[in-house]
């Protein structure tokens, strides 16, 4: 069985609050079960936007966007990647993987459990940077802000190693 911690790790307060332990969402933790290659951290916690990885990003972005069909999950909280119809968490999951494969670090590719501004609880892709502060990745538009901007509130955040949450 995987491993899961809850600690608190050091986080940039000023880009995403309040820092205290949080378990992983359990349909996260499913998917590390059973696909443990989607659950790895690596590389560098941060990366430098430059205009090379800001296409990439929004390249990423609205093309998964476009090939998932929202369709919630039901009863059950499953998290997949590389599905045809899905909720937000497969979106991020999907943006993740192809970001990985893309060449960037695991480590700066936080999934986010957010709550919106009408009070939903929502999966984004944050992408921590070095100097732009974290970016967000969402499904529920195609532009690429700031978290800051995004005007969510992050309930709990992955970490470099992205069993880790806090």
């Amino acid at each position: 069985m995987a491993a899961f911690s809850v600690v608190v790790s050091c986080l940039s307060l000023s880009t995403i609050g309040p820092v205290s332990a949080a378990p992983a969402p359990t349909g996260f933790r499913i998917l590390c079960l059973n696909q443990p290659q989607e659950c790895r951290g690596g590389g560098k916690a941060s990366i430098t936007p430059t205009p090379g990885v800001m296409t990439l990003l929004e390249r990423v972005n609205a093309k998964v966007n476009a090939a998932i069909r929202p369709l919630a999950d039901g009863a059950s909280d499953v998290w997949s990647v590389n599905v045809r119809a899905g909720d937000c968490e497969d979106y991020v999951m999907t943006k993740r993987h192809a970001l990985i494969i893309a060449g960037l670090p695991a480590s700066a590719l936080r999934i986010g459990w957010v709550k919106t501004r009408a009070g939903e609880q929502h999966a984004i892709l944050v992408v921590r940077t070095n100097d732009r502060g974290d970016l967000v990745l969402d499904n529920l538009t195609g532009k690429i802000r700031t978290l800051s901007q995004s005007g969510y509130e992050v309930l709990s955040i992955s970490g470099p190693d992205p069993k880790i949450w806090s």
